[in-house]
């Protein structure tokens, strides 16, 4: 978004599919999210709002991002409102790696906590599992 001082905030999101357990899920991915340093601290509640209706009209049921374990407290006061987002623990997510080399596996496996927003469902409908597959 931006103010009278030019870009205020960011956060990409990316339109795709993931695998949650067995399902395949529509979700925005959020992401590359960034605040110009004299506005820290009022981000993330103003600017899930903001981004709320744009969710809305790109028709998916969830946004869906990941953050390191160290960032729980950080993450969870700077969503605010109840019913925002949910953080869900004790699922990990798999990627491709960019650059891929015969010696080492062309998939990683992450340990981090999953920040879901309910967009166009409930969060009673976000699937159970214990990975993400982020290639769906």
């Amino acid at each position: 978004g931006y103010d009278a001082r030019g870009v205020a905030a960011h956060i990409g999101a990316l339109r795709r599919f993931i695998k949650v357990g067995a399902v395949d899920l529509l979700v925005a991915e959020l992401g590359l999210y960034a605040v110009r340093p004299d506005l820290e601290g009022l981000g993330i509640p103003q600017l899930m709002r903001v981004m709320y209706p744009v969710l809305q009209e790109l028709g998916v049921p969830f946004g869906f991002g990941t953050v390191r374990h160290a960032l729980r407290q950080h993450i969870a006061r700077l969503l605010g409102r109840p019913g925002l987002a949910t953080i869900v623990s004790g699922v990990r997510v798999r990627s491709t790696l960019r650059e891929v080399h015969l010696d080492t596996p062309p998939t990683r496996i992450e340990d981090v906590l999953i920040v879901v927003l309910p967009i166009g469902r409930s969060m009673s409908d976000w699937p159970t599992g214990t990975i993400i597959d982020r290639n769906g």
